[in-house]
């Protein structure tokens, strides 16, 4: 194992230190400074020994305690190679039980990692094995899977190598970890979000912000959303409010650097493994080629800003020719803050930070209210930004003879002489009841109760579109459907049934579920027989993205691309008010996790699991 200097910085710390290093924490963690490294120190080989325990942790000139692997945030980076057996001895020495999920591995589920579903966890004081073959190569994770540890940095990258020649061509390689850190203790911030789940937006629309515009909503629309309690500005749940954004456990004054040679083909692997954050990730003045998508080689795609969400990860190829740096930004996107670091061809070297870019609004897209038969003309996604003319393609006529529960709400006769202008003909008290929990627009096997408070009267696909605050930008930007698979898809048979999932959640009390049911109550697992094909659509009826990762398995998303070349995924963000449709091959036996990777989500009940039988000698 290398070592670098937080490492050495960290042991000082834990040995008494402390006063006579803090003058020094800041220098010592800029990887811009001349004489520092850049690269993750990295574990290799079929034996490695990795020990969880606490350490102090410094960003922006303050302290903290983390949850941490052999010392270090991130983790160490774990390079293996595609076809090797690896054996991972994983001590305890918290005074609680830890695990390690291996995020994005085809393994058996024995050692996926999650207490409770696949083992009993690892006890304090105690170690457990890890032991299986490597079956894939690309860029994955690791992080733990008990309590909020995964907030306070317990966790690290992984790539590995192809056993065979690697299809993508590059010089040089860099691994981005973006995460998010609060000095603030997850269980306080998950409290304070049961309490007052605006608790962390400070980003709202205000009464001076509609006089000025730079609300960019007319009066109509903020009387429409108050009526029905909902928040146009809820984008995120935590954000930059308590939140500083890492990259590689550096923050943005800190300056972590990656070099480069001008002219050279570099590759960055780029991992999200934040708590609770979605980024926006560009290199202002740099085009990036996406190759890969969670681990998985794509059809190469150039582009100029992405959208990653929580435990996705990314592969770009960029090409600077340029003797000059450039800054790489993952941008919160709520734009409440940050993350930002530098490719360079000599340390010391920075170039211009972007300022964050204005706040966006959330939409009648966002409220499921997206492929209305009746509301076809209306542009969603220029009401938050067309004050006063947001209505004006909406067909009013088409909208008076809808029928069906999704609409009973909807005081169509108001509705049918307004032709343009503003949206004063909506009855928005009725509006407000239209999209809130209503049993007759339920699904069969929904349970409505305290923990529904909306269901989506119309999702709509939204894998073509450009996600959250980047429908308006000047330059490319990657959307699902860009996404086609370098190799045929191994199993190419029709899906022989169906199945639809909706993820629920009550917003003001912070209750997540999915189908209207916490996994706290009693839920039934998601069967699968083995081998079956299932096309699954998730819905989602709430107005939060919701990042599903499922454990065990990749999935094709159906995009409407190339037949035979659907993107593999093993996690897909679900846009508020959108569905995603997959087919799955359900070919690994046992019990695995599926869930919300929005790690408050998660624990406040959105997560569920799937079984896969039978087993057939697979030891349970």
């Amino acid at each position: 194992m290398k070592l670098d200097r937080r490492l050495l910085l960290r042991g000082a710390v834990a040995g008494g230190s402390l006063a006579a290093l803090q003058g020094m924490m800041p220098a010592w963690a800029q990887t811009g400074t001349p004489g520092l490294r850049s690269d993750l120190p990295t574990l290799t080989g079929p034996n490695i020994d990795l020990t969880v325990g606490q350490t102090p942790f410094t960003v922006g000139g303050r302290t903290g305690l983390a949850t941490t692997i052999n010392g270090m945030l991130p983790a160490p980076l774990l390079r293996m190679r595609e076809g090797q057996n690896v054996r991972l001895s994983v001590t305890n020495t918290l005074d609680e039980d830890t695990s390690i999920h291996w995020h994005g591995l085809l393994l058996p589920f024995q050692m996926d990692g999650v207490p409770g579903i696949s083992f009993p966890g690892i006890r304090p004081r105690e170690t457990f094995v890890y032991e299986f073959p490597i079956r894939q190569s690309g860029t994955f994770w690791y992080h733990s899977h008990s309590g909020l540890q995964e907030a306070l940095g317990h966790y690290g990258p992984i790539v590995i190598d192809p056993a065979a020649a690697d299809p993508i061509g590059y010089d040089r390689e860099h691994v981005l970890v973006l995460s998010d850190w609060s000095f603030m203790n997850p269980h306080d911030i998950l409290t304070k979000l049961k309490q007052s789940p605006g608790y962390f937006n400070r980003q709202r629309t205000t009464l001076a912000g509609l006089i000025s515009g730079e609300d960019r909503m007319s009066l109509e629309e903020r009387r429409m959303w108050g009526e029905m309690r909902m928040d146009p500005r809820d984008i995120l749940d935590v954000n930059g409010t308590t939140y500083t954004y890492l990259i590689n456990g550096h923050g943005p004054q800190e300056n972590w650097t990656g070099l480069f040679g001008p002219g050279e083909r570099v590759r960055l692997r780029i991992i999200n493994a934040s708590a609770m954050s979605i980024f926006n990730v560009r290199i202002p003045g740099l085009p990036m080629t996406v190759v890969q998508a969670d681990g998985e080689n794509v059809r190469p795609v150039e582009t100029d800003e992405f959208q990653i969400s929580v435990a996705e990860t990314y592969d770009v190829i960029v090409r600077p020719t340029e003797d000059r740096a450039y800054t790489i930004v993952s941008e919160a996107i709520d734009r409440s803050g940050m993350g930002r670091a530098t490719l360079a061809p000599r340390l010391g070297m920075s170039a211009e930070v972007p300022p964050l870019r204005e706040v966006p609004n959330l939409t009648m897209r966002d409220m499921g209210m997206g492929d209305m038969g009746g509301m076809g003309g209306m542009d969603h996604g220029s009401m938050g930004a067309q004050p006063g003319a947001a209505m004006a393609g909406m067909d009013h006529g088409a909208m008076t003879g809808a029928s069906g529960g999704a609409m009973a709400g909807m005081d169509h006769s108001a509705m049918a002489p307004q032709s343009a202008g503003t949206m004063s003909g909506m009855d928005h008290g009725s509006m407000a009841g239209m999209n809130m929990r209503d049993p007759e627009n339920a699904p069969p096997d929904m349970a409505v109760g305290v923990g529904v408070d909306a269901i989506a009267m119309a999702p709509a696909n939204r894998l073509g579109e450009r996600p959250t605050g980047l429908q308006d930008v000047p330059h490319r930007v990657l959307v699902y459907t860009d996404l086609v698979s370098l190799q045929p898809n191994k199993d190419q048979r029709p899906p022989s049934r169906t199945m639809e999932i909706h993820l629920t959640g009550n917003m003001e009390r912070f209750m997540w579920g999915f189908d209207g049911r916490k996994f706290s109550e009693i839920v039934e697992p998601i069967r699968f027989e083995r081998d079956e094909r299932v096309r699954v659509t998730l819905v989602n009826d709430t107005m939060m993205a919701h990042p599903i990762h499922l454990h065990g398995h990749f999935f094709e998303l159906v995009t409407g691309g190339p037949a035979g070349h659907q993107p593999l995924k093993h996690t897909v963000n679900v846009a508020p008010g959108g569905k995603v449709t997959f087919d799955l091959t359900a070919d690994a036996p046992g019990d695995w996790a599926f869930h919300c990777h929005m790690l408050m989500h998660m624990h406040a009940g959105m997560f569920n699991v799937v079984t896969v039988r039978p087993m057939d000698g697979v030891a349970s």
